[in-house]
C-alpha cells in the first residue's frame, strides 16, 4: 500500500500551486493573453499548461503548507507579482491608447466611437485601429514568447519564498508608469504637428477671407490631412513600436531586478 506523508502532499502541491498563481497573475494582466476573445477555459487550460512545462526547471519550493497563514501570504504574493508584469506590458499597449485619443481630438474624429469589449467601454475608432495593429506588431515580433521567457527567468530572478519583495520593485514600475505619456505623445507628435500647420493656414485663410465659411471647410481640411498623415506615417509605426517594446521588455527586467533587493 503507497503512503504518503502530509509533509510529502505539501511540498506537492507547493511546487504546482505558488507558481500557477504568478503565471495566472500575469495571463490576468498581460496583454494579448487577458483578451477577452478567448474563453475562460483556454486561459484556464494555457496556464496549467504552461505551469506543467516550467515546474521542472523551477528552483526548489521553500517547505511551507500551502493551508498556512504564511502559504496563503506567499500565494497573495505570486498573484502581486504576475499582476505587476503584465501591467508592466499594458504600458506600452495604453501609450498607443492614448496616442489614438490625441490623433483622434485633433482629426476631429473624438466623436467616432463604438464600444470596445476588450475595455468594456466606448473607444474611438483610431484607438482601436491602432490598438489592432500594436496588437499584431506585438505578435510578429514574437512579443508572446518573450513575455514566456520573461516570466521563466523572473522566477530566477525573483524566486518563491516567505521573505516580501522589496519595495523598490513598486518604485520602478512607477517609474515606468512614465511612458504612458511620454510615448503616447511621441506617436502622436507628427499628427499634432501636421494638424497644429493646416489649423494655422486655415486661421490665416479666415484673416484673409472673412466671408469664407471656415467652420464648413475647416473640418473636411483637417480630416483630410490626418488620414493623408496617418498613411504616410503607418509604415514608420511599426520600428517605433519595436523601440517601444524593446525598452517595455527592458523595463521589466528592471522591474523584476528591483523587486529582488
Amino acid at each position: 500500500m503507497i503512503a504518503f506523508t502530509s509533509a510529502q502532499l505539501d511540498a506537492w502541491i507547493s511546487a504546482f500551486l505558488f507558481p500557477l498563481a504568478r503565471i495566472f497573475g500575469l495571463l490576468a494582466s498581460a496583454p494579448i493573453f487577458n483578451s477577452v476573445a478567448q474563453p475562460q477555459r483556454i486561459r484556464l487550460v494555457t496556464g496549467l499548461v504552461i505551469t506543467l512545462a516550467i515546474v521542472p526547471v523551477l528552483p526548489p519550493m521553500p517547505p511551507v503548507a500551502p493551508g498556512s497563514w504564511l502559504g496563503l501570504g506567499m500565494l497573495a504574493q505570486q498573484i502581486v507579482i504576475g499582476v505587476l508584469m503584465g501591467f508592466s506590458l499594458r504600458l506600452a499597449f495604453a501609450a498607443v491608447d492614448l496616442a489614438g485619443d490625441l490623433i483622434g481630438v485633433q482629426m476631429g474624429l473624438s466623436f467616432a466611437i463604438f464600444y470596445d469589449p476588450q475595455n468594456a467601454g466606448q473607444t474611438p475608432v483610431i484607438s482601436e485601429f491602432l490598438g489592432l495593429l500594436t496588437m499584431l506588431i506585438f505578435l510578429a515580433m514574437n512579443g508572446h514568447l518573450l513575455t514566456l521567457h520573461v516570466l521563466v527567468e523572473s522566477f530566477r530572478l525573483l524566486p518563491i519564498a516567505p521573505a516580501p519583495f522589496a519595495a523598490g520593485g513598486i518604485a520602478a514600475l512607477l517609474a515606468w508608469s512614465s511612458v504612458l505619456f511620454s510615448a503616447g505623445l511621441l506617436l502622436a507628435l507628427p499628427m499634432i504637428a501636421a494638424l497644429l500647420i493646416a489649423n494655422l493656414a486655415m486661421g490665416v485663410l479666415a484673416r484673409v477671407a472673412p466671408q469664407l465659411n471656415i467652420f464648413a471647410v475647416g473640418f473636411p481640411v483637417t480630416l483630410m490631412a490626418g488620414f493623408l498623415v496617418l498613411m504616410f506615417s503607418i509604415p514608420f509605426f511599426g520600428a517605433a513600436l519595436e523601440r517601444l517594446f524593446d525598452q517595455t521588455f527592458r523595463a521589466l527586467d528592471a522591474v523584476l531586478r528591483a523587486a529582488a533587493g
